[in-house]
């Protein structure tokens, strides 16, 4: 992309102000979505992978690099 733009006061301002608010959920889980979400189980392999892929994004370079 070669066009530039600065962004005005108004912009920078509300940028500002919506990152002092507070993140959250934008509502509460149903009765139903916390109940099945109770029965849920994790797989350990599933952590395995993402230490494998985190400690491969640390010795990456260029986009896939983790800071």
């Amino acid at each position: 992309m070669t066009d530039h733009t600065k962004p005005s006061s108004e912009t920078r301002q509300a940028d500002e102000t919506e990152a002092g608010r507070p993140h959250d959920a934008d509502r509460m889980p149903t009765d139903e979505e916390a109940k099945a979400a109770e029965g849920l189980k994790t797989d350990p392999n599933v952590a395995k992978h993402y230490d494998e892929m985190a400690e491969r994004g640390a010795h990456q370079k260029g986009e896939g690099r983790i800071p």
